[in-house]
C-alpha cells in the first residue's frame, strides 16, 4: 500500500484550512501550523461574499455546502454609496446577486468543526522552513524541527515559504485603512448608513465603508491615501491619536458620517500592501504556496478568500492525484493565470475608490455593473 506523503500546511486561514479538509476528505491527512493558540484569539475581520464558481465550489467539494448555507446571510448583499456631504447617491438591496455574505470567524468555525482532532497544532509560530538535501524539508518552530515531504505556503501576506519560491515582495500600495467597530443597536446611525450590505462614502483620495456583518455587528473602515512612512508611524499610535489624525483628514465631510470616527471602536491600523500583479513562481517539488502568499491584493476586488479557497481546491485535486509534481506546477500555473485577473481588478478597484474625482467613479461603476 502506498503511504501517504507527509504534509504540512503553513497558516491557518480559510486557505490552508480549506486544504486540509479537502485533503482530509481525499484520504491524505495533513497538519496545520497556526500561530494562534486557539481559535478566537483574535478578530478574524469582517463579513464577505463567496461566489458559486469559487468560495462556494470548495465547500461543496468539501462537504460543507449546508454548513454554508446555515451561517450565510443572502439579505445581506446590497450596496450604497455617499458623497462626502451625506448625499445617497445609490442604493441597491442586493436582490438577484447569488454572493450570500459569510462572516470571517463563521466561515473559520465550519472549517475547524470540519477536520480530525489534531490536524490544527496551535501555537506553533513557523521561524523558518528549511528545505533538506533528501528533498523533504523541515518546518521549525519553538518546539523544534519536524519534516516533511510537501510544504504549503497558506501564511499571508509575510509568508515564511514563499521566499523559498520567489523573491517577491509585498509593496505598499498609496493607501492606508483604519478598522472599526460598531454594534447596530447601539450604533443607530451606522445601522441606518449600511443598508442592507454595505455602504461607500467617497471623496477625494478618501472613503469611508460600512459593512453589516452577522449577530447585529458593523465593521467599519476609514482609508485615504498617504507615504508609507505615515501609514506605519499611524499603525503605532494609541487610539485617540488616530481618531484624531482621521478627523484632520475628513475635516468638513457631513456629521453622520464623521461620527463614525467618533464613535467607532479602534480595531485594527492597516497600510495596503500588494504584490506583484501577475506573481509566479518557478515549481518546486515539495513546495507551493495559495492564499495571500501567493497573490497578495488589495481588497478593493473582494477577490482575496474566494481565490484561496479555490486554490485549495485545486491543490488539493493536484495533491491527490498520485502523479508527479507537474500536476501540481500545472495547478500553479492555473492558480496564477486566475489571480492575475483579480489582481488587476482589485488595482483598478482602488484607484477607483481613491481618486481625485471623487465619488464620481464609484458611481459609474455601480451603474455599469448593474446595466450588466
Amino acid at each position: 500500500m502506498a503511504t501517504s506523503p507527509r504534509i504540512a500546511i503553513i497558516g491557518g486561514g480559510p486557505g490552508g484550512l480549506m486544504l486540509a479538509r479537502l485533503l482530509q476528505v481525499a484520504g491524505t491527512p495533513a497538519t496545520v501550523f497556526e500561530r494562534d493558540p486557539h481559535a478566537a484569539h483574535r478578530p478574524q475581520g469582517g463579513s464577505l461574499d463567496l461566489h458559486v464558481e469559487t468560495g462556494q465550489r470548495a465547500l461543496f467539494l468539501g462537504g460543507l455546502e449546508a454548513a454554508f448555507h446555515a451561517h450565510a446571510r443572502p439579505e445581506d448583499q446590497g450596496d450604497r454609496l455617499y458623497d462626502p456631504s451625506g448625499v445617497l447617491l445609490f442604493d441597491h438591496d442586493g436582490g438577484g446577486f447569488e454572493r450570500p455574505e459569510i462572516d470571517r470567524t463563521a466561515l473559520r468555525a465550519i472549517l475547524l468543526d470540519s477536520l480530525d482532532e489534531g490536524t490544527v497544532r496551535w501555537g506553533a509560530r513557523v521561524s523558518e522552513v528549511r528545505p533538506r538535501p533528501d528533498g523533504a524539508c523541515e518546518v521549525v518552530t519553538e518546539d523544534g524541527a519536524a519534516a516533511y515531504d510537501i510544504v504549503v505556503g497558506a501564511d499571508g501576506a509575510w509568508s515564511r515559504v514563499r521566499p523559498l519560491l520567489s523573491d517577491a515582495s509585498p509593496l505598499y500600495e498609496g493607501v492606508v485603512f483604519v478598522e472599526m467597530g460598531f454594534e447596530a443597536q447601539t450604533h443607530r446611525f451606522a445601522d441606518e448608513l449600511t443598508g442592507a450590505g454595505k455602504m461607500f462614502a467617497v471623496g477625494d483620495n478618501r472613503a469611508l465603508v460600512a459593512q453589516r456583518n452577522g449577530y447585529g455587528h458593523i465593521r467599519g473602515y476609514a482609508g485615504w491615501r498617504t507615504p508609507e512612512a505615515a501609514a506605519q508611524t499611524l499603525a503605532r499610535q494609541p487610539a485617540e491619536e488616530v481618531c484624531a489624525a482621521m478627523l484632520e483628514v475628513f475635516d468638513g465631510w457631513a456629521p453622520v458620517l464623521t461620527e463614525m470616527i467618533r464613535q467607532g471602536t479602534l480595531l485594527a491600523v492597516r497600510p495596503i500592501c500588494a504584490l506583484p500583479i501577475g506573481h509566479s513562481w518557478t515549481s518546486r517539488p515539495g513546495l507551493t504556496l495559495l492564499g495571500d502568499a501567493a497573490h497578495l491584493m488589495s481588497p478593493f476586488a473582494g477577490e482575496g478568500v474566494k481565490l484561496a479557497l479555490a486554490d485549495a481546491a485545486d491543490l488539493a485535486d493536484a495533491l491527490t492525484a498520485g502523479q508527479d509534481w507537474t500536476v501540481v506546477a500545472q495547478a500553479e500555473a492555473v492558480i496564477a493565470a486566475r489571480a492575475k485577473i483579480a489582481a488587476e481588478g482589485s488595482a483598478d478597484g482602488l484607484r477607483t475608490v481613491f481618486s481625485p474625482d471623487g465619488a464620481a467613479p464609484v458611481l459609474q461603476h455601480y451603474r455599469e455593473r448593474m446595466a450588466g
